[in-house]
């Protein structure tokens, strides 16, 4: 029997409810209608069934395009289900120029490569954009049925204390008017704690979390930019909570800014540098996390894939995510 066939009444009742409202609305593709249960299959109370009947964590995957640096989305997208995924989430320049070819080769035909090989486009990442610069794209997403944006944080930088939590609630202040088209386009905007930006610290996304007035609003959760403690990291997880809207599998090692040989340029990846995983994953297990989780690094110059052929960074993602379930067998 499949998942729908075995949902209870009131998950039942919530599915029918959302996929009808969705199908009254508008013409809705297999994938939209699929997006929409999925939705009501996240909700608090049906995560809780779920820790009931004792169903364990198991990391919903998205493929990161800019992995593969400037390689052709129709030889990336193939790749998707390989990994154990079922979405893509697209780069601009400079990782990446796969938002690039989409705008060449033009939605439908973009649209038509996905449905060929049932992936989803699960996000787009849009750094260069902002967060304040956001609203074609949402329309874009919505009309492509992607429920996810990254960006960043703009706002001072550096600060602490009441200056922090003052400038995060200026921040989510001035997000209000983009929430409201993220709300009518369904789209959530994560907003990554990157190096130099407003939301970079612990006590900067633990603000963000509390004074956010949307689920629209989330977090792009980045433990390479924070202190590579698990305690530290696990305990963040737990503090977000339902804020987390990506995970990225990804850790410093020894940095992504200057050339390294490769074999130290990869300790970014999980399972190759000091940073254990397991604590992380139990934090995410704990919050019942249904969020993106992308296995991700950078290379050195950016653009470039981060190995050599397409077989090989598939190959390398897959070793990552082979060692994350292991970490999870020991939970």
């Amino acid at each position: 029997m499949n998942r729908i066939g075995r949902l209870t009444m009131t998950e039942g009742t919530l599915g029918i409810g959302i996929a009808n409202a969705r199908l009254d609305s508008a013409k809705v593709s297999r994938r939209g209608f699929c997006a929409a249960v999925a939705g009501v299959l996240a909700s608090p109370a049906l995560a809780a069934a779920r820790r009931q009947d004792g169903s364990g964590f198991k990391p919903r995957y998205i493929l990161g395009s800019c992995m593969y640096g400037y390689t052709a989305l129709s030889e990336i997208v193939p790749e998707v289900h390989k990994i154990g995924a079922g979405a893509i989430d697209i780069w601009p320049k400079v990782h990446g120029n796969q938002r690039e070819q989409l705008d060449e080769m033009g939605e439908r035909q973009f649209a038509a490569l996905l449905e060929k090989h049932d992936v989803s486009l699960g996000c787009i990442t849009q750094y260069k954009l902002g967060p304040f610069g956001l609203q074609d794209e949402m329309r874009l997403a919505q009309r492509l049925g992607c429920p996810t944006i990254v960006t960043g944080g703009e706002g001072p930088r550096g600060l602490a204390g009441g200056e922090l939590k003052a400038a995060v609630a200026q921040f989510v202040e001035k997000m209000k008017p983009h929430l409201d088209v993220a709300q009518e386009t369904g789209v959530t905007i994560a907003i990554e704690n990157h190096a130099n930006n407003l939301i970079e610290s612990p006590d900067s996304l633990k603000w963000l979390a509390e004074l956010r007035p949307s689920p629209h609003l989330a977090i792009a959760f980045a433990p390479y930019h924070l202190p590579q403690k698990e305690p530290l990291l696990a305990d963040l997880i737990r503090s977000l909570d339902r804020a987390i809207a990506m995970f990225y599998a990804w850790q410093h090692g020894m940095g992504c800014v200057q050339k390294l040989p490769k074999e130290q340029e990869l300790l970014q990846m999980p399972g190759r540098g000091d940073l254990d995983f397991a604590p992380l994953l139990a934090a995410l297990r704990d919050i019942d996390y249904r969020g993106w989780t992308e296995i991700f690094m950078h290379p050195v110059p950016r653009g470039i894939p981060i190995l050599e052929t397409t077989e090989a960074v598939t190959g390398e993602i897959n070793r990552a995510r082979a060692y994350l379930a292991r970490q999870l067998q020991t939970l």
